[in-house]
């Protein structure tokens, strides 16, 4: 009997210390847990927590917040610049055409007078300059050369000028009008007579656009002169090459 006693007591009291000893671990598993939600780095803007394994809270930076370099860049730089506008594409004729013209060519003049006749071969330049696509102001220049007349004296005919011209500027062909108003100097020498003398040039032609910048021309002019107090009326043909700029 007292040892089915003793038995029990042993029993009851064994059962009552591992009672203690889990409210114990309890309240230590408790402690624990309070403590580390207390003193548990937060969060910053720009990273996340998670759990790693063993149960440790690790911080880790948060990709999708941070600014990426491009968007930065992007932000910095200034505004980007229109972009510029391609050059006209050249046409030829209309007002997309060059304004200004540079003609020289071999020249012809037929000059006869009641003192001497004479075909004086020279060079003839002009320049022109357009203030729309079909009306220009024009300056001439010929100076031309014939042989010898009289007592080895060479004939020598200078005609300049300037004037209106009236221009049909196509793709290709450009047909012209113009009127020249100057003067002009002949040698040799009359006795009595003077070698200026005041000089008109009416007439007109036609250039052929090989590109852009070069045509060819084809030119045939009505010259009245008045030497020797008297007048005369000269012909005059020029073929050469026009610059266009």
């Amino acid at each position: 009997m007292k040892r089915q006693l003793g038995l029990v007591f042993l029993v009851l009291g064994v059962a009552c210390a591992n009672a203690q000893a889990q409210d114990a671990a309890a309240e230590v598993s408790s402690d624990d847990h309070n403590v580390a939600a207390e003193y548990s780095p937060s969060a910053g803007a720009g990273s996340t927590l998670f759990q790693a394994t063993g149960g440790a809270l690790l911080l880790a930076p948060n990709f999708a917040t941070q600014p990426s370099w491009s968007s930065t860049a992007e932000s910095a730089s200034p505004e980007a610049s229109p972009t510029p506008a391609p050059d006209p594409k050249f046409i030829y004729g209309g007002r997309d055409d060059f304004r200004w013209q540079l003609a020289i060519g071999a020249d012809w003049v037929r000059f006869r007078s009641s003192v001497f006749n004479a075909s004086a071969v020279g060079i003839k330049s002009s320049v022109t300059y357009f203030t729309n696509d079909w009306f220009g102001v024009e300056g001439t220049f010929t100076t031309s050369f014939a042989p010898q007349i009289f007592d080895q004296e060479h004939v020598k005919l200078l005609i300049y000028g300037g004037g209106p011209k009236i221009a049909w500027r196509q793709r290709k062909w450009e047909p012209w009008l113009h009127a020249i108003v100057g003067g002009a100097h002949e040698q040799p020498q009359v006795a009595g007579s003077s070698r200026n003398a005041f000089a008109v040039e009416v007439g007109g032609g036609a250039d052929y656009r090989f590109n852009p910048r070069l045509s060819g021309r084809l030119e045939g002019d009505w010259v009245r002169t008045n030497f020797f107090s008297q007048s005369q009326n000269n012909f005059e043909l020029m073929g050469g090459v026009v610059f266009h700029f």
